[in-house]
């Protein structure tokens, strides 16, 4: 998809969020400033709440600081180092451990001065992926800059939280929005962006999201770019043929050959650009997987495939497991 993305075109101001109960506690947290654990499924605003609330609170962009849990734990340390967001942390620390990578360019992060008003605020995005080492360093960071930064820890499994983040940080459900509250959403972007639509076709394409909120917006921007409309009939057609073998198996290709990065750009454009979660990727590996594999091979892919299932379940990083497979395929390369 190269035309702009309506997640990022038509993100939500505060009062714009579907979910009017977090809704209420955000709008409060923009007067008195205070730590917030928003704890939802994938899909359902977290981190479009948090930009949000950012925007509400404070007069300059810069004074919200994105840390993607994602964009360290399932990277190498040179990816870490190049990544343009942190390498002006890390210059002449190539002998640092990953771990403290992470905490050095947390705790500067933190220590920066506001660039207007009186606090930042910190997301801490995926944050069911951070180790408890790292959540302690969290923890004495949180005490140190508690009076000129606002933490605001974003995470679809809170109990994975140690006990002294929970205990410094309002919790806030950001549930899943109902079907009703989904159509209001795609109601107001496809009206700004003049698609023709009717209410069946909103309908459809928020019952094929099921609560995924993300998903429904891309669906429906999919359908309006290939038919031009949004009706159940157009919805229907081209959801249904949205098709994943193209990019699965060049992704395996590039996997098999070795091609690590490559096969990781695919998987990373499948579940940011496409909007797709890891279970909806590991079926598509799995189906693909039937026609390349036969005998031993494709048990042992079945295999990867449970363990990655498993490891999902239990909350933590999608593109890390399904990275993992891709990796193990890429072995004897």
């Amino acid at each position: 998809m190269d035309a702009p993305l309506w997640t990022e075109t038509y993100a939500p101001d505060l009062d714009e969020l579907p979910q009017d109960d977090a809704r209420a506690y955000l709008q409060r947290a923009v007067e008195e400033p205070i730590n917030l654990v928003l704890q939802g499924p994938p899909g359902s605003g977290k981190t479009a709440a948090a930009r949000a609330l950012a925007r509400e609170a404070h007069d300059s962009e810069n004074d919200l600081i994105e840390i993607n849990v994602a964009d360290f734990f399932g990277r190498t340390k040179t990816e870490i180092k190049n990544d343009p967001r942190f390498e002006h942390f890390l210059v002449g620390r190539s002998r640092l451990s990953k771990r403290d990578m992470i905490n050095r360019v947390l705790k500067e992060s933190a220590s920066y001065a506001p660039v207007s008003g009186s606090y930042k605020t910190i997301l801490l995005d995926n944050a069911e992926d951070v180790r408890e080492d790292f959540q302690q360093a969290l923890r004495r960071i949180m005490e140190q800059h508690h009076r000129t930064t606002q933490f605001i820890v974003a995470t679809r499994q809170p109990s994975k939280l140690i006990p002294p983040i929970r205990s410094r940080c309002f919790p806030v459900s950001v549930r899943a929005p109902t079907s009703e509250e989904t159509v209001a959403v795609l109601e107001r972007i496809v009206e700004a962006e003049g698609v023709e639509y009717d209410a069946d076709g909103l309908e459809f394409v928020a019952g094929y999201a099921d609560g995924d909120l993300r998903r429904a917006i891309l669906a429906a921007q999919t359908t309006a770019l290939d038919a031009g409309e949004i009706t159940m009939s157009a919805a229907y057609e081209t959801i249904g043929s949205v098709g994943l073998d193209e990019e699965v198996e060049s992704m395996l290709d590039d996997a098999e050959a070795g091609e690590f990065t490559d096969a990781r750009k695919t998987l990373d454009d499948l579940l940011v650009d496409e909007g797709l979660d890891g279970e909806e990727v590991l079926g598509a590996i799995l189906q693909a997987a039937r026609k390349r594999y036969q005998g031993d091979d494709l048990a042992r892919i079945h295999r990867l495939a449970a363990d990655v299932e498993f490891e999902m379940h239990e909350g933590t990083s999608d593109r890390v497991h399904v990275s993992h497979l891709l990796a193990e395929l890429g072995r004897d390369a």
